[in-house]
């Protein structure tokens, strides 16, 4: 049971190899570094534990503050209470530089380029009613064709039926009379 658990919360193999060949091959100086598979699982187990143990710090942190959202501001302070300041600097300012990049994305957009989205959004809506007003004439022109379809079809029925009471219709005696 416990091996499901961990194959469902286990983290990418690929991307805890990279991370790990690549941080041991900066710090040795006799060149590319080889992983075995257990060391690759185990850092991952190590990486999850990790995780978990410094989201519910932060979760903790942020349930105090009364509020149910956490913020960077609570893992650095999670990072803080589990004993792991030194994380803390290198946190910020990768931060710093994420929210550069996405704050200079945001006011790169201008007024212009907003009221292009907009329009487009609203030539996509247009373009969607215009496609169900064509679906619906060509259900509603469809159904009329087959109202007369069905129509025809009864009339061509009546000329072959005999009448209830068994003596043949006028249209059938027409046809015995030529």
């Amino acid at each position: 049971m416990d091996e499901l658990t961990v194959d469902v919360e286990q983290l990418p193999k690929t991307i805890v190899r990279r991370v790990v060949k690549e941080k041991l091959s900066d710090l040795s100086d006799d060149g590319p570094v080889m992983v075995h598979k257990d060391a690759v699982l185990a850092f991952s187990e190590a990486a999850r534990v990790f995780i978990h143990y410094l989201s519910a710090t932060a979760n903790d942190i942020c349930k105090e503050s009364r509020r149910q959202i956490v913020n960077a501001e609570d893992v650095l302070k999670a990072l803080e209470e589990i004993e792991f300041p030194e994380f803390v600097d290198p946190l910020k300012a990768s931060l710093d530089v994420y929210r550069e990049i996405h704050t200079g994305k945001r006011e790169a957009t201008t007024p212009k380029e907003n009221e292009s989205k907009k329009k487009s959004k609203i030539s996509a809506s247009e373009t969607a009613s215009r496609s169900k007003k064509a679906t619906n004439a060509s259900n509603t022109k469809n159904n009329k064709s087959a109202k007369k379809k069905v129509l025809n079809g009864t009339k061509s029925n009546s000329k072959n039926k005999k009448a209830v009471n068994g003596t043949p219709s006028t249209s059938t005696k027409k046809a015995k009379k030529k």
